[in-house]
């Protein structure tokens, strides 16, 4: 239960967060928004009540009054700065609850100075209106809010008094029948004077559950509320698929006598139990909704922890695959049989790995959309006019990946708004726009994902970066000769800040660090480039995914190596006409006027091969972030995709080698890190 409760409560935060936020900048409330608004903190309330969290319902009860009162008295004038001030507030103080919970702590904030702030401008807001209509508002409201109160005020007037029967159908695959049954009930007991339910043990017993997931959770009480008093409160309910709301005169024969309003369990005769159940019909208009709410739920929650473990096997299985299509005892043979059944069986493992890898895909579009919270805080306490621009949200990663992006776009979004981005005047003096402009961007190329963060600031000054590089004794050679990348790239060091003041949000050195090893551990790079005056461009390219890749295999000696296909150009055999060497002993080859370094792998590595001439081997072409190179190796071994296995830690880290792979006559093949192996240039 906590942990669907946990779940639900993040989705439907992240969801209020982003409705509040547009309205803030959009200045107005549709009626939809609040509707909206009012559902997730009606759930939030009942939720986080059953779970005896009463901090986090007290207050979402306190907010969920204010856009009743909001949505009730259709109000106009609203200040939508101080109405998202403490609407995210709330959504800080529940955030910051859930965490504790999420690392096995007690949930035990004070929210009594947000809940009196809430009730203060609810307050304000009802002031606002004139003498007469604030009395009658005023009495309206306790008259249409007491249930949500959780009290039963005095007993009505018989003649006032309507009879109701619900059933209510929950959506396929949602889980735990009988805890959303409970809730149904908890949450409409206090309007009622009498009520029953069936099955009567939706607490006690857990079978009870299938019985709701297959016929329903029936419900008969008299209230004297309204109609769409009863639906509006019964519609709050989370994950239903169909409800059925009839008035009747009176209830089927074999409903026991009712108990007191304050016990917890009302029910049926159990002995009756099942035909009174029977008696109410359902009618053609609702079974043709059933059906059609049933087709569409298509949508369940699954644990990353088993998608990891399926993904590990999938794995598995297509290194045993390689094992047994790719057999030297069987190789030699022509089994014809044997090739055909290996062929389908190949297809078929691709199939399942592209289904699994389609399972773990997620779009950018959750991680992308909190950048807007920072954006916004930040522009307040800066006092700066930014606007955030997303593109390609839909774009999607590997849920492994997606959990190691969120830090680092936070950083950098948070230096774009306080390093790049000017104030207003010096924006106007400068001829630009006063509102800033920060463009985040997702986009798929090849084998990778592109995530871009442009603004439209200051830029960088590379004369700035290098006086602070060479102090810091960062510089290895001439400064000429470094490219305006590879020195906006010194920012991405330990302790590197060209900030002279150390502010809230900048000025230790320690974010861009934080963000170059998150991209790195993800198998990820990260480049720079920027033009003083008009703005900096941050492009991070990142894998699909980190289990599985495409790679080319070469060997150099007895050892096998595995290349990322997604950095290879090109492959030739080269002629030794082409390789010449500069005045530091460094070979280059020139290729179609252009000149490349030339690595020898078996150098890099002190790899024993009898094969050292430049035309007996081949030459791979890799593109890495900042420059280029030839790889010289004996041969091309072939295509073929693998499983990328970790290090294990008591290998010692080799720079330019990022992991290793089990090939498929089981020989291991160590994976190649191209920007790594091209520093070493």
């Amino acid at each position: 239960m906590l942990d669907m409760f946990l779940f639900e409560t993040n989705q439907l935060i992240e969801q209020l967060e982003e409705i509040i936020i547009q309205c803030e900048k959009d200045k107005k409330l549709q009626e939809e928004d609040i509707n909206e608004i009012f559902r997730i903190m009606h759930t939030i309330k009942g939720s986080s009540a059953m779970m005896m969290f009463n901090n986090i319902s007290v207050l979402a009860h306190s907010l969920e009054d204010l856009f009743f009162f909001i949505r009730e008295n259709k109000v106009t004038s609203i200040d939508f700065e101080k109405l998202s001030e403490l609407v995210l507030s709330g959504i800080d103080f529940i955030k910051a609850e859930i965490e504790k919970l999420e690392n096995f702590n007690e949930a035990d904030g004070n929210s009594d100075a947000l809940v009196e702030n809430i009730k203060m401008h609810l307050s304000t807001m009802k002031g606002n209106e004139n003498g007469a209509k604030e009395i009658n508002l005023e009495e309206n409201e306790e008259d249409k809010t007491q249930y949500y109160v959780g009290s039963f005020k005095g007993e009505p007037s018989s003649d006032k008094v309507t009879k109701y029967s619900v059933c209510i159908l929950f959506e396929e695959d949602c889980e735990m029948e009988n805890i959303r049954a409970y809730t149904v009930w908890h949450n409409i007991k206090d309007i009622t004077t009498e009520i029953y339910y069936f099955p009567e043990d939706i607490m006690e017993n857990n079978d009870s559950a299938e019985i709701i997931k297959k016929d329903g959770f029936l419900m008969y009480f008299a209230t004297e509320k309204s109609r769409l008093e009863v639906e509006a409160l019964l519609n709050q309910t989370a994950f239903v698929r169909s409800m059925e709301i009839n008035e009747i005169e009176e209830y089927p024969e074999k409903i026991t006598a009712p108990s007191s309003q304050e016990e917890d369990i009302n029910v049926y005769n159990a002995e009756e139990k099942q035909k009174t159940y029977e008696m109410e019909p359902v009618n053609n208009k609702n079974s043709e909704n059933k059906s059609k709410a049933s087709k569409q739920q298509s949508i369940i929650s699954v644990n990353i922890s088993k998608l990891d473990m399926l993904m590990d096997l999938v794995g598995e299985i297509v290194i045993s695959e390689a094992m047994v299509t790719r057999n030297p005892a069987i190789e030699a043979l022509q089994l014809d049989s044997f090739n055909k059944a290996a062929r389908q069986l190949r297809k078929l493992t691709n199939e399942l790995q592209d289904i699994v890898m389609s399972i773990r895909m997620v779009p950018v579009s959750m991680t992308f959309h909190k950048m807007n919270r920072i954006v916004r805080d930040m522009s307040k306490k800066l006092n700066k006019e930014v606007e955030l621009e997303i593109i390609g949200e839909e774009t999607e990663v590997d849920k492994n990946i997606i959990d190691h992006l969120s830090d680092p776009l936070m950083h950098l979004i948070r230096n774009s708004v306080d390093h790049g981005l000017e104030d207003r005047e010096t924006r106007m003096q400068s001829g630009k726009p006063e509102k800033g402009k920060i463009t985040l961007e997702a986009r798929s190329e090849g084998g990778d994902v592109w995530i871009v963060i442009k603004d439209d600031g200051k830029g960088m000054n590379r004369e700035k970066i290098l006086s602070k590089a060479k102090e810091n004794g960062l510089l290895t050679k001439n400064s000429n000769e470094l490219t305006d990348k590879e020195v906006f790239s010194f920012i991405l060091l330990p302790g590197f800040s060209t900030k002279e003041k150390v502010t809230e949000f900048s000025g230790r050195g320690v974010g861009m660090d934080v963000v170059k090893k998150n991209i790195d551990s993800i198998g990820g790079s990260i480049v720079i480039d920027s033009t003083e005056g008009e703005g900096t461009t941050i492009v991070i390219k990142i894998p699909l995914t980190l289990a599985i890749i495409d790679g080319m295999e070469i060997a150099v000696g007895k050892t096998k190596y595995t290349i990322p296909t997604t950095s290879i150009r090109e492959s030739f055999k080269p002629s030794a006409k082409d390789v010449t060497e500069d005045c530091d002993g460094n070979e280059i080859i020139m290729i179609r006027g252009q000149c490349y370094p030339v690595l020898r792998i078996h150098r890099a590595f002190n790899i024993q091969t009898e094969i050292t001439s430049i035309e007996d081997g081949i030459m791979v072409m890799v593109d890495g972030d900042l420059k280029s190179a030839c790889i010289f190796a004996d041969r091309l071994l072939g295509e073929q995709q693998v499983v990328v296995k970790a290090l294990p830690k008591y290998i010692k880290k080799v720079k330019g080698i990022v992991g290793c792979t089990i090939l498929g006559d089981g020989s291991i093949s160590l994976i190649i890190d191209v920007n790594g192996v091209l520093e070493r240039l």
